[in-house]
């Protein structure tokens, strides 16, 4: 059994790269977690979970990410990724939405948090606070917009 994260951090960064790997990787330095190994985790914020504006972590470390990424090529094109966190009134778990896709900051993050809302209708949980981060991208030659709850120690 993996230990369990007692803090997050939502990012959200976007960037151009020469190719399609060096455009998500100068995204995630823009998020401020391009210097650790993402592992990708489904979509649950742990109990008691606090929030923190930076991550504060060694480089090369894992670090699990709900996260939403797309890269385009397509010039002139607006992409956009957004993540939510829906969290209870209770110290319950929250659940984490993420979403990307061709449109601009301001649907996606609507998006999303519908997304997060349905979430916790389905669960028959009742909304106490929703975060959200966003961002968004207008591709020159190949650009990606990244954004992600990470989960930390």
């Amino acid at each position: 059994m993996l230990p369990i994260p007692r803090k997050f951090t939502l990012l959200a960064g976007s960037a151009e790269g020469p190719t399609r790997l060096n455009a998500f990787d100068n995204a995630l330095l823009r998020a401020g977690i391009g210097n650790v190994n993402l592992v990708r985790v489904s979509s649950i914020l742990p109990p008691g979970a606090m929030e923190y504006d930076q991550l504060e972590i060694v480089p090369g470390s894992l670090m699990p990410t709900a996260y939403g990424t797309i890269t385009s090529e397509i010039v002139g094109e607006v992409i956009s990724a957004a993540v939510a966190i829906a969290i209870g009134e209770s110290d319950q778990y929250g659940v984490i939405m993420e979403f990307s896709g061709r449109t601009d900051r301001k649907q996606a993050e609507e998006t999303v948090s519908e997304m997060a809302r349905q979430a916790f209708l389905s669960r028959d949980r009742h909304l106490k606070r929703l975060l959200v981060r966003g961002c968004e991208h207008r591709v020159e030659q190949i650009g990606c917009a990244f954004a992600a709850v990470a989960l930390w120690y």
